[in-house]
């Protein structure tokens, strides 16, 4: 695990987010709840955003919201569907063509308990969209990253991913009784080890690119609309706000204390509540052995080879 400084951790807000004049970003889900949050904070200080979602209309809508804050910075929207590698090969090689840089990739985009469903190519939906979507797409943009000096990956997960399992057999819940908390634990799990893996991989070729990884605590989003109904009822009232969860998010993606393989969370209430701090990896997503599976797997599922030494994947 790697060292994790953060001074004034208890307190960081964001007005200790550093300026991002100048710098390309990328926020996937960025429509509502956290993505929206970091993406206005990105554009509050100086950054060139691109809103990547499933839903165009929602997302314009989103922009134009964030427009009306008086950015210093630009917004757009492009269209990402997560749970359609078609549509995340179309939006990384668009971005491409369109910018000669990526500073920051914040993969937050993701679904969160839904009844059982596949995506366009055949997965478990919140494994094939919270993690192999992810996963294909910071690979086809790696390239940019790996081009553009301080570029950072960041990547959403949750407290759910301390009861999650990485079931090798059956990932995709073809043999076994669906569990909506199970799998999306699986999924949150797997943006973990994903973030870990990436940070090793990137430093066994001593690349500048930095991976870290954060979670939002209790935060009240649309996320939770597939939740109990006592859970949706009782969680603007316990949970904190979006613009206060998404704090954590750009601490991991912008504080230049954030080292390689970090990973943050509200730092109060066992992680619950509060400013952003160092939180702590759970045990299985510190395994190696199963990181590399993971890997291996999801490069086998997605197709999507990462441009970096042959040793290294």
């Amino acid at each position: 695990m790697s060292s994790q400084r953060g001074g004034r951790a208890s307190r960081w807000t964001a007005d200790d987010i550093p300026s991002q004049q100048g710098r390309s970003v990328i926020v996937t889900g960025a429509n509502t709840g956290l993505g929206f949050q970091a993406a206005a904070m990105f554009a509050a200080k100086g950054a060139d955003v691109v809103l990547a979602c499933r839903d165009e209309a929602k997302a314009e809508s989103a922009v134009a919201r964030i427009m009306e804050r008086l950015p210093v910075g630009s917004v757009r929207a492009a269209r990402l569907d997560l749970a359609d590698l078609d549509s995340v090969r179309a939006f990384a090689d668009d971005f491409a063509n369109r910018q000669d840089r990526l500073d920051v990739l914040v993969n937050n985009g993701g679904v969160m308990w839904p009844p059982l469903s596949r995506t366009a190519q055949g997965f478990e939906v919140q494994f094939g969209t919270n993690h192999l979507g992810h996963f294909a797409l910071t690979g086809r943009l790696l390239p940019l990253l790996l081009r553009t000096p301080a570029a950072r990956v960041t990547t959403v997960t949750s407290l759910a991913q301390v009861t999650g399992h990485i079931d090798f057999e059956d990932m995709h819940w073809d043999k076994r009784r669906y569990s909506t908390g199970a799998a999306y634990a699986q999924s949150k799990l797997a943006n973990m080890m994903f973030a870990l893996e990436l940070d090793r991989k990137l430093r066994a070729v001593g690349s500048h690119v930095v991976s870290t990884a954060s979670h939002p605590g209790w935060t009240f989003t649309d996320l939770t609309r597939h939740s109990p109904a006592v859970l949706r009822r009782v969680s603007p009232f316990i949970g904190m706000p979006p613009e206060v969860g998404a704090l954590t998010t750009m601490r991991a993606a912008t504080d230049p204390d954030a080292p390689g393989g970090s990973y943050w969370g509200p730092a109060r209430l066992f992680g619950t509540k509060g400013h952003p701090a160092p939180a702590r990896i759970p045990r299985r997503a510190r395994d190696i052995v199963a990181a590399a599976r993971l890997w291996a797997e999801s490069t086998r599922l997605t197709g999507v080879r990462y441009p970096l030494a042959a040793s290294t994947g």
